[in-house]
């Protein structure tokens, strides 16, 4: 997720928006830059790379004197990483920075071309300010409405324009933005987190709501008329400003997976050698409990399609099953916390037998990261919340990447190198997920249906959706569904399709179909277009990179669910996040 900082006020601006920056540096970015205006010019200053890159580049340079800018760090979405296709982007008068993504950019950006506009971006952002260019004859909030009514998708929006040295813009819609408040200075950013060591005073921002800040304050107009907001403080603390403007760590959690995949991407796609080679060892054990579980059981499809002999158990009943050990056997322990005590009971078992032991863990030094013969780190930082997503994401693309060693598939790392970004333009629609939401928190009966690796996604997607909705919903093998628990099937009962797996699709949507004719909601969640009214699409990858584009989308729409239903997200009843007891 990429972040915005404004400010109009009456101290060093680009200080302020250097260190705003900073605070903006975990949600990942490629690049940055800053948009510096006083009266008689507009100086703009980009870099690829770290905020530290750009900081130097600033410093270098003899910046203007100015009391109004704005800032940002991009993930790219339209346009490769480039200074080119950094924020911000600037069109005639109207300079801007942009989170979102607008979908119809690419047909607005065909109607101003046919009226002479010429684009030196490849980005969607630089289509916006053409667009408030063309309205823009002496009102500016008139400008950007006309615009806004063009625009179809997310943005958030933090505007300059050449005639104003002394007004800043702002509107948001399906992506967030606050206003700060202070002593004769404004800021907007994303993240409250940006801004909290210079003012707890913000407002809250309406959809499409067109704000203008002077250095003496600030108005909020929507659809021609003023706005009132009253002024909240927050009472976010230096300490806890780890929240970095989410209301809860689940949400934040999530929206770090593109940049955490990308750095585990980074360490190993042209390193593979750091990662055991699996191939040594003719069978595979994979063991873990709930999530982890259900990530080994994606990893065993895959390894499965590698040609591996693979058995899989929840560590509870591994350590008490009589198992015969073949030679060649790896177990592969998969621990979020590395702590947990009955697959750290299942490893010593393992070790006991003179087996040799993979550990995938998120904590170094943890106990099974220790005694196992070989550790890989999933480096997903601290996961506070109790139910887990960026840390599943992570080991499922650990899994992916030992799979490619056994097996290194044509087309793989290419689509490799796409996977965070595709990863995000998904985590960007939360308009849509909360949609979704609103369709489903009121039902108490959810079901999930899919066949080999998208019942394994599907036990994941209802086990998220269980522990902090506190829905009850049930996974299963769609063929199976009807062995039984399709009587269960009524009237507007839920039922989610995976369909991924090309081997099984049509009978998955033959499945739905015999659930739909009983009366159920279908949710599709699938690679390809369909006629369902509800129906999710993600972009077809490589079978191994999947899993990654599919479960996010699920954990979104848990999230948003439990959002509605008022439950206490990130410490949902009667659960913890290390099990450290049988």
């Amino acid at each position: 997720m990429c972040g915005i900082i404004g400010y109009i006020g009456k101290r060093n601006t680009k200080e302020i928006l250097v260190n705003g920056l900073k605070k903006l540096e975990y949600r990942g970015y490629d690049s940055a830059g800053i948009a510096l205006k006083n009266e008689q010019e507009l100086q703009i200053i980009k870099s690829l790379g770290k905020i530290t890159d750009l900081e130097e580049k600033i410093f270098r340079e003899e910046t203007i004197d100015c009391q109004l800018g704005i800032g940002h760090t991009r993930w790219a979405t339209h346009g490769e990483p480039s200074e080119v296709n950094a924020h911000p982007q600037k069109s005639g008068k109207i300079t801007l920075v942009h989170n979102g993504i607008i979908e119809n950019a690419s047909l607005l950006k065909k109607e101003l071309e046919e009226e002479g506009v010429v684009f030196k971006s490849s980005t969607d952002t630089e289509v916006i300010a053409a667009l408030i260019n063309k309205y823009y004859t002496h009102n500016m909030v008139e400008a950007i409405q006309k615009a806004i009514v063009k625009l179809k998708g997310s943005y958030a929006l933090a505007i300059i324009n050449d005639d104003d040295a002394d007004k800043l813009y702002a509107v948001r819609c399906e992506s967030p933005l606050i206003l700060g408040v202070s002593d004769g200075e404004y800021f907007v950013t994303s993240d409250i987190g940006a801004i909290i060591d210079q003012t707890r005073k913000y407002v809250l921002l309406g959809e499409n709501e067109i704000i203008t800040l002077t250095k003496d304050g600030f108005t909020i107009i929507k659809d021609g008329k003023k706005v009132e907001r009253s002024i909240e403080v927050s009472n976010l603390s230096l300490e806890n400003a780890s929240l970095c403007g989410y209301e809860h760590y689940m949400i934040k959690e999530i929206m770090e997976e593109p940049m955490l995949v990308d750095n585990l991407i980074q360490k190993y796609k042209n390193n593979m050698d750091l990662l055991p080679d699996l191939n040594q060892y003719d069978t595979i054990h994979i063991v873990g409990c709930g999530s982890a579980y259900y990530a080994g059981m994606i990893g065993k499809n895959f390894f499965e399609e590698d040609g591996k002999i693979v058995e899989i158990d929840v560590a509870s009943e591994y350590r008490y099953r009589n198992i015969i050990y073949h030679d060649n056997t790896l177990v592969v322990l998969i621990s979020q916390s590395g702590e947990t005590a009955d697959t750290i009971a299942a490893m010593r078992k393992a070790i006991k037998n003179k087996v040799d032991t993979l550990a995938i863990v998120n904590v170094d030094g943890s106990t099974i990261a220790r005694e196992c013969k070989y550790k890989i780190l999933i480096e997903a930082g601290r996961e506070v919340a109790v139910a887990t997503t960026k840390a599943f994401i992570l080991q499922v693309l650990v899994l992916s990447f030992l799979s490619y060693k056994i097996n290194p598939v044509k087309g793989y790392l290419e689509e490799l190198k796409r996977l965070p970004q595709n990863l995000k333009i998904l985590l960007d629609k939360s308009g849509f997920y909360k949609k979704l939401a609103d369709a489903i928190y009121q039902h108490e009966d959810v079901f999930f249906i899919g066949r080999r690796v998208d019942y394994a996604i599907s036990l994941e997607g209802s086990l998220k959706l269980k522990e902090v909705s506190y829905i009850h919903s049930e996974a299963y093998q769609a063929g199976e569904l009807k062995h039984g628990t399709i009587s269960l099937i009524q009237e507007g009962t839920i039922v989610f399709g995976i369909v991924t797996d090309e081997m099984t699709k049509d009978k998955t949507i033959s499945n739905l179909e015999e659930v739909i004719s009983r009366g159920a909601i279908p949710i599709y969640v699938g690679t390809e277009e369909c006629s369902y009214e509800n129906k999710i699409i993600v972009p077809k990858i490589n079978t191994k990179l999947q899993p990654i584009l599919v479960v996010p989308v699920l954990q979104m729409i848990a999230y948003y669910v439990a959002y509605k239903r008022g439950c206490d997200i990130d410490k949902p009843k009667n659960l913890a996040k290390s099990v450290t007891v049988e």
